[in-house]
Parts: C-alpha cells; structure tokens; sequence
C-alpha cells in the first residue's frame, strides 16, 4: 500500500535496541508468566516436594561422613561401616531419582506453559488491528515466537530450578556450617563477602554485555530476514557485493558484543573456583588449628570441608542463572506487551449472512433484508499519522451493480479508501455507508466476508490448489470450488498441474507463475460470490494474453456485483460506471472514460502518456 507509512527493518519499528531490554516491570511481568505456569499447580508441588528433598539428600549425604569417620573408621567398627555406606549410596539414589523426576515433570511444565503463551499469543495477533502490523516489523513479531519464548522455555526448564536448588543449598550448607563450627564459620564469612562482591561486580558488567549481544543479535536478524526476502532484487540489481559489506558490518558488531558477554560470563566460575580453593585452604588451615586448641572432632572438620567445597557452587549456579532470568523476564515482558495492545474494536451490531438466495442484513427482529451492494463516501478524512491528512474530504457513491475505478498517482489514496470500506482503519470523521448501513454498525467479520478483494500482490498459503481457492469461504463444496476456478479462467492451468487441484503449493506458490498466482486469487474471491468486488487491479501480474483470456471469466464474476478497480493500466477501466481521479487524498475529477478524456484534464493526461500513472 503506498500510502502507508511503513518502518522498514531499520527504521522506527525495526530490530535494534527494540530486541532486549531491561524489565520495565519486572513484578507484574513475573506475576502474569506465574499465572501460566500456575496452571501447572499440583505438578509444581510434586517438584517443590522433590527438590526439598533432593537438596536435603545432598547435604545430609555430606553430613553422613561425620559419623561415618567419628563412629565407623577411627574406632574401627567394619561391620557398622559397610551399613553406613549401604545407607548413604542409598541417599545418593535417592537424589539422582528426585533430580530425575522434578527435571521431567519440569521439561512437561515449561512446554506447557510456552504452549498456551504461544497459543495465546498468536490468538491475539489475529484480533489486533492492521495499523499494529503497519508498524512493526514480520522479523520484530516473529522474534516473540522464537527468540522471547525460548527464552521463557529455557528459564523454566532450567533456570528456575537452578536458582531455586541453589538458594535452598546455600541455606542448608550455611546452617550446617554454623552448626558444626561458628568459629570456622568466621572464616568462611571472609571468603562468602569475597565471593560475593566478586559475583556483583561481574554480573553487572555481564549483563550489560548480554543487553548489547541480544541488541546486535536481533540487527542480524533482522537484516537476515531482509536480505533472503529480497534476493531477488539484489540478483537482478547486482547488490550482492553490498548485501555482504552489510552483513560483515553486523555481524562484526555481533561477534564484538558476544565476545565481552562470553568472556565476562566465562569468567565466573574460574573466579569462584580460585576463591574456593582459597577458602578451603584457609579453613583447613583454621580447622587444625581449632582441632588442636579446642578438641573440634575429625569428622565434623572433614565435614565442614566438604561443606566449604559446596559453599561456592550455589553461589555460582545462582549467578549464572540471574542474567538468562532477566532474559526470559524481558523476552515475557515483550510478549505480554503484544497480549495487553488493545485489540481491533468492534462495536457493530448488524449482521450480515450468506444463505441460498444471496447475501442479507438481519434486522433485529430477525428479519433477513436483501443485501445490495450500494456503498457510499460522505465527507470521509482520514490520516494514518496525525501530521498528514491522507483523504481530505472524500465524497463517493457505488450503486448496486456499477463499477467504480481509482486512478491517481502513487500515495493519492486509491488503496486506502478501498481499506475503509472494509474497515481495516477507522475515518478521522465524515461517514461510510453500505445499503445506508453505517459500517462502524457492522460486525466486521460478517462485513469483510461479504468483500470480495482481489489484492495486486497475492498471497498463496501451504497447501492445495482447492484449498487455497477455498481460502475464499471455508464451507465451498469442491464443486464450488472448480466452478469459481472455472470463472477465472483457471481451471486450464489447474488440470494441467502434476496433482491438479490436490497440487501442494509451498514457498507462497513458488512453482506457479506470477500469472496463475493471479488466477488462484481471483478465483478465491470469486468462490466467496460477495456483492461488493474489490480488485487492486487483479490483472496487473498477467500478461496480455493472459488477460484476454480471463477477460469473459471477470466479466461474469463483476455481474450483478459493486465493483471498486484501483487502476495502474487504464484501459482495463474504459468501461467503468464512474472513475475518480485522485491526487493529495482529493478527488480531482470524476465522470465516465469518455467524459473525463473531452475535459483533457489530468485524466487525459495519464491516458495519453503526458503525465505518469504508478
């Protein structure tokens, strides 16, 4: 649409900052994934019971070596010794089970909160309005399916566990360490304050670096995207030697930020691995003191050793985990922010249906009213941005059966008032009419539906040839289907496929040509049978042949409906009711092909190869 004000990948919508940043919110971010993941209650509570108990296992099993060495070994007791150990490899089972099962059942929950988040998500995508696509870009949209919901997939798999263990490890190994020696314990209060403002210091920096890699890794993203969606411009321009600088430019960028959030990251657990060894050498040292001043038993030093070793590692997992949690807390964030847009309004409460004889508005009595088809434009002004008025007082009117055409320059308004009528944006003032109907009174649904639009760029789904056609109504019988084919001239080049009507198509339609793309759509508009006809010159993509061709087939779907042809050749529109020539959203003139060629105004212009038509 040319009139649109679109932000290409690099411009206000496109990747860049947009990709990660801080929480704004992080409590109600973390309130709303809770209440996904809450769905999952008795689960979760299977897993809090298992990860007490794990973690209690792993510092119980540490604290079994204090009898083990006290009552076992030194006195020598064989027997009593191989039951303790009997007894401890019986723990370690223990907690390999429970590590086991609250990692599977964590594995269901994750995937099964990410599915009703995607579910969701894509369910809201459907019901917001078409200006929310206008400005954000399909690599912007589709970085929340991919990038922000792995994100959230890998903190609950993985993450939340981790922080949640370490903390209750980090708690239980203190408490047994202040139980077994307050005195060795100041030591190790040294070594934690140590530890812990080593883990402050890198994790912000790390984190700052993690910001930027995401930042440059939706750049390359985006560019990716754009550069294989535009291959072919860049063969047919040669612009491959430019696409590469491009490309090296970002992803140099990228290996940069990457580089310090790795190396910062890598960093960690070789510092806290250093200062661990560091305290465990001070504590030992302390501890043999302590054993020979004031009598501290073998065990319970080899004991609190071995607590010293565990000390660190929570400390660690923990740190580790913060910047994938504040990740996953922007990428939700991201996502909510699309679930909270406010969606398309629909305050219509008129009803049009579709039943044997045709199409109808339902009064409120239930009454069914012919439809007819008749749409009128009454001083419409409309504007995409505040600071530009796209239509500026537009005033039209389409009887039932008579065929409209727009032509103009690119950015006059041709395409934007064809989206009014369908109220894919909603009229600064003025009003839009359908059989006298305020469209703003009509349930959009049933209102789109009884449109038929034939857009210059086709969009051809994965599946069928019928089912594509059948994109037009979902209820159309495969007869119906053949007939509408066969109205568009299509039905030659379908049989003629390797499948015929069961031919997959993939790729947007890659195997067809641009020409029976064209076909496919006008034939999916003609199964739809809508009394309003909107054609964004359908022909264009077809050559001249082609077009004769189809010619009689058009002429038989535009029968008996209200037609509306955005013109780009103009002797496919010499023989329309009335043609508006528009220029700056103003209709400058208007009349029948032949009137407007005596007032050998602008018209006349364009026909006669004086002024550009695009």
């Amino acid at each position: 649409m040319a009139e649109k004000r679109k932000n290409g990948p690099h411009g206000p919508g496109g990747p860049g900052p947009r990709d990660f940043r801080k929480p704004k919110n992080a409590g109600r971010t973390i309130s709303t994934l809770l209440g996904y993941v809450g769905k999952s209650k008795w689960l979760l509570g299977v897993v809090a019971v298992c990860l007490v108990l794990n973690v209690g296992c792993s510092i119980g099993g540490s604290y079994m070596l204090r009898p083990l060495i006290n009552d076992c070994i030194i006195p020598g007791d064989y027997p009593r010794l191989a039951r303790m150990l009997a007894v401890l490899a019986g723990i370690y089972v223990c907690a390999a089970l429970l590590s086991y099962t609250y990692a599977r059942i964590m594995v269901h929950v994750s995937q099964r909160t990410t599915h009703a988040i995607r579910q969701d998500l894509f369910a809201k995508m459907q019901r917001l309005p078409l200006s929310y696509f206008d400005t954000h870009t399909h690599g912007e949209l589709m970085s929340r399916y991919t990038n922000d919901i792995e994100t959230i997939t890998e903190i609950l798999n993985n993450g939340m566990i981790s922080l949640i263990s370490g903390g209750l490890t980090f708690i239980g190994v203190v408490a047994m360490m202040l139980y077994l020696s307050p005195a060795l314990f100041l030591v190790s209060v040294f070594s934690m304050g140590l530890m812990m403002v080593v883990v402050m210091t890198v994790g912000r920096r790390s984190r700052r670096y993690f910001s930027a890699q995401q930042r440059d890794l939706g750049v390359i993203n985006g560019y990716i995207e754009e550069m294989i969606e535009g291959q072919k411009v860049i063969k047919v321009f040669t612009h491959e030697r430019a696409a590469k600088a491009g490309f090296d430019v970002r992803n140099e960028a990228y290996r940069r930020s990457a580089v310090n959030a790795q190396s910062f990251a890598g960093a960690m657990m070789p510092a806290m691995g250093n200062l661990s060894h560091i305290n465990y050498a001070l504590t030992c040292c302390a501890g043999a003191l302590l054993s020979i001043a004031m009598g501290l038993d073998l065990g319970s030093l080899v004991v609190y050793l071995q607590y010293t070793r565990q000390f660190s590692q929570p400390i660690s997992q923990m740190s580790q985990q913060v910047n994938n949690l504040l990740a996953a807390i922007a990428g939700a964030e991201r996502v909510f922010e699309v679930m909270e847009t406010a969606p398309e309004i629909d305050e219509g409460r008129v009803t049009l249906v579709r039943d044997g004889s045709g199409w109808a508005w339902k009064k409120p009595d239930g009454a069914l009213v012919p439809l007819r088809g008749d749409v009128r434009f009454q001083d419409v002004v409309f504007r995409y941005v505040p600071e530009k008025a796209v239509l500026q007082g537009i005033s039209l009117y389409a009887k039932p059966g008579q065929k409209i055409a727009f032509v103009g320059s690119t950015g006059a308004g041709k395409t934007t008032i064809t989206n009014l009528i369908n109220r894919f944006y909603e009229i600064e003032s003025g009003l839009i009419t359908y059989d006298g109907i305020d469209v703003r009174d009509i349930r959009k649904e049933s209102l789109r539906r009884s449109l038929g639009i034939v857009l210059q760029d086709t969009h051809l789904f994965t599946g069928t040839v019928a089912d594509n056609i059948r994109y037009g109504r979902l209820d159309a019988t495969d007869e119906e289907v053949r007939a509408a084919a066969k109205l568009a001239n299509a039905d030659t080049f379908i049989s003629h496929l390797p499948n015929g009507y069961d031919t997959w198509l993939t790729d947007d339609g890659g195997s067809l040509s641009q020409g029976e793309r064209q076909l496919l759509a006008i034939a999916r508009a003609a199964v739809a049978d809508p009394p309003v006809l909107i054609l964004d010159e359908a022909t264009s993509s077809i050559d001249t042949r082609t077009e004769k061709l189809i010619e009689r087939g058009m002429d038989r779907l535009m029968a008996g409906r209200t037609v509306f042809v955005i013109a780009h050749r103009l002797s496919t529109v010499r023989n329309a009711k009335a043609i508006m020539v528009l220029e700056q959203g103003e209709i400058i003139e208007r009349g029948d092909h032949q009137e407007l060629i005596d007032q050998q105004g602008k018209y006349y212009q364009l026909y006669t190869g004086q002024a550009e038509l695009s």
